[in-house]
């Protein structure tokens, strides 16, 4: 069996960040809140910037999802500090917006994640690999982006 290399469990837990539910509580659970959580903190450095810039940055997140994601998607496997699909998918959310939009889509694209309740959130995530692992954090983000632009074009 390979050994997976440490660069690869490094970035797909955002640097750490997946790793610290399990150092303070014993388990992972609200680990994805700690890779958004990079994600909003990264969006609000990124506010001056324009909004193709913030889709890069977005895009180049989501692709060290796929990347670093992929040695652990096996068998369907989705590690909770596994969280570098929740930095990449929240950093999608939140292009272009701020204040209460921002909040807003921060907030969307989150509970879309956790809860699977909009439409194409769980199927994919049903997609094989890190392409599973990472595309419902980006379809969620998607939606989170929708209702953020939605508020800012109605204020």
């Amino acid at each position: 069996m390979c050994r997976v290399p440490p660069v690869h469990r490094l970035v797909a837990s955002s640097f750490g960040l997946g790793f610290i539910p399990r150092r303070l509580w014993g388990n992972d659970s609200g680990a994805g809140t700690f890779g958004a959580a990079l994600a909003a903190i990264i969006s609000v450095v990124l506010w001056s910037a324009d909004a193709w810039q913030q889709v890069l940055v977005a895009a180049i997140f989501i692709g060290l999802s796929l990347w670093s994601a992929a040695p652990f998607a096996t068998g369907g496997q989705d590690p909770n500090w596994v969280v570098m699909d929740e930095t990449g998918g929240t950093l999608l959310a939140l292009v272009g917006l701020s204040g209460w939009p921002w909040l807003a889509a921060l907030v969307v694209a989150r509970l879309g994640d956790i809860t699977k309740w909009p439409p194409g959130v769980a199927a994919s995530e049903r997609l094989p690999g890190s392409l599973g692992i990472t595309a419902d954090d980006a379809v969620a983000g998607l939606y989170g982006l929708g209702v953020g632009w939605l508020l800012t074009a109605f204020t």
